[in-house]
């Protein structure tokens, strides 16, 4: 496919890191467009004595200088290293101090420039300036089609011209870019839409000392609608990586991808045990945007972590499954325009209980049943095979009659092996009853004594208000009594508050009630609260 790409010239003077150039000071820094005209500045505070001008030039890697163009107040006359374009900014330089070139250059004018100012023999300035190309190309070329990757390399000549290059889309937002060489920088844009088209700008930072910080070039991008379904347009790399796994629920499952490094993943999942091959998109992601996409949101499949490194574009994916993630999980890893496939077929293998008044059920769940090739259950005792039954697909069942005996407890494991050979399992405890009679050991938490003795002392009071209650009662009871008493035998109502001695010295009364109120003993209050 033929490249197209727009051509800029970096112009800048610098310290060479490199073996190309011999140059040990710069001034400055110019950026052009190849072809568009340029002004290399040079300027010096006149005196009235005339002065001598020699533009120079010294090409990568060369020793000696040659002339480009030389003047004086009387004439001007150029060198070998002239072009026709080339021509003083100010004929009248010796005037104004202004002794500029004007030229419009080509990659053919790389190297270091020379603006040297002199009177007679004596050097009154020189002023260092170099020139690079930078290159920018865009593809695809010569169409950029919806859905296809957009690709924008700069490179500088020499490398050592510049600190690094940015890229900024057309909303104003900085594109990522990586070096893929000490001369080249790449941006990307994976599926591109038509809003994606416009005007980018390539901005060159230079290094080193510069009148301009950065200088900006305008690149236009034109997307176009492509005739046809993009995924069957786009060239996918035949593959025979294809791998059969199995695992058990929630254990962590590796889903790799091919090992190839790519500007974007894209995992599709086609359901386990399911007639059709409708796949469907669980996770995208786009390492030039650093946008992840999913269809339908869940965290049991995320981007795997070292070795593996997504945003480098070195991808796979970590699966915690259920029962119903199993399936076909095919791993597509876009790198331009190429898609490369992996795909991975997952069973997963779940165990679970149900127990009745009679029996309990030992029950081995299991999905994507193509690749399956045997499922059973086993005891720890070898010499007895549990019975098993398959009540529908996917599921094989032993039952254990109840109650548990010493021979029928025991581990019951359930493997599951895989037409590829591969074989996993799940165990089930089933333990025996705890014995009638015998000491068990019960983990169980006590319960902290601290509610019990609140309640306690908040029942203390009441307890004693009650007794007090009562008491006072009692004793209203026997007051009257005994006035009651006294009533009878004297016929009189007064001095119910007597000794009760006396009264008891008179021998009983008709129909009167004699209660004894002292206490009884240490551990009762009153004797008569009791009866």
């Amino acid at each position: 496919m033929e490249t197209c790409f727009l051509t800029f010239i970096l112009v800048s003077s610098f310290a060479v890191h490199s073996s190309q150039s011999d140059i040990t000071d710069w001034d400055d820094v110019v950026v052009v467009r190849e072809g568009s005209s340029t002004t290399l500045v040079c300027t010096y505070e006149m005196s009235r004595s005339p002065v001598t001008l020699n533009w120079m030039r010294k090409s990568l890697g060369a020793i000696e200088w040659k002339l480009v163009l030389s003047a004086s107040k009387r004439k001007t006359f150029s060198g070998g290293a002239s072009k026709s374009s080339m021509r003083l900014t100010d004929p009248n330089f010796h005037d104004t101090g202004v002794f500029s070139l004007f030229f419009i250059p080509t990659m053919e004018d790389i190297g270091l420039y020379s603006c040297l100012i002199k009177q007679q023999e004596r050097k009154l300035k020189e002023r260092l300036i170099f020139l690079a190309i930078l290159t920018v190309t865009v593809l695809p070329s010569p169409i950029i089609s919806v859905h296809s990757t957009l690709r924008m390399n700069a490179m500088v000549t020499p490398d050592t011209a510049i600190n690094n290059i940015t890229w900024t889309s057309p909303h104003g937002i900085t594109i990522k870019s990586e070096k893929i060489s000490s001369r080249e920088t790449e941006a990307k844009l994976p599926m591109v839409q038509d809003t994606d088209k416009g005007v980018y700008v390539c901005t060159v930072h230079p290094w080193g000392k510069s009148s301009s910080p950065i200088f900006p070039f305008n690149v236009n991008v034109n997307i176009t609608a492509n005739n046809g379904p993009w995924y069957t347009q786009a060239k996918h790399v035949p593959t025979d990586d294809k791998s059969f796994t199995a695992t058990v629920v929630q254990r962590p499952l590796l889903l790799k991808c091919p090992g190839v490094r790519g500007d974007m993943v894209v995992l599709q999942w086609r359901p386990p045990d399911k007639g059709n091959n409708e796949r469907k998109v669980v996770m995208q992601y786009d390492r030039w945007r650093g946008t992840t996409h999913r269809e339908q949101p869940s965290r049991r499949v995320q981007l795997a972590g070292p070795p593996f490194n997504a945003e480098a574009g070195i991808f796979a994916f970590r699966l915690t499954p259920e029962l119903s993630d199993g399936g076909l999980y095919i791993c597509e890893v876009h790198l331009d325009d190429k898609i490369t496939l992996q795909s991975t077929t997952v069973s997963v293998m779940k165990v679970q209980t149900k127990r009745s008044s009679s029996k309990l059920d030992l029950i081995c769940l299991y999905s994507e049943r193509s690749q399956v090739k045997s499922v059973k259950w086993n005891h720890q005792n070898h010499n007895r095979q549990p019975q098993m039954s398959a009540n529908r697909p996917g599921q094989i069942l032993t039952t254990v009659p109840l109650p548990i005996t010493s021979d029928t407890a025991g581990n019951y494991t359930c493997t599951l092996k895989l037409n590829n050979g591969q074989t996993i399992w799940a165990t089930q405890a089933v333990t025996l009853p705890p014995e009638v009679g015998k000491d068990e050991h019960v983990d169980v938490t006590a319960p902290s004594m601290l509610p019990s003795l609140s309640a306690l002392l908040l029942l203390v009071p009441l307890v004693a208000a009650a007794v007090g209650v009562l008491l006072w009662r009692q004793k209203q009871i026997s007051d009257r009594d005994i006035e009651y008493s006294l009533s009878v035998q004297s016929g009189e109502v007064e001095n119910i508050y007597e000794n009760p001695d006396d009264i008891r010295q008179q021998g009983p009364a008709l129909d009167s009630v004699y209660m004894d109120l002292k206490p009884r003993g240490e551990d009762d209050v009153y004797k008569e609260l009791e009866r």
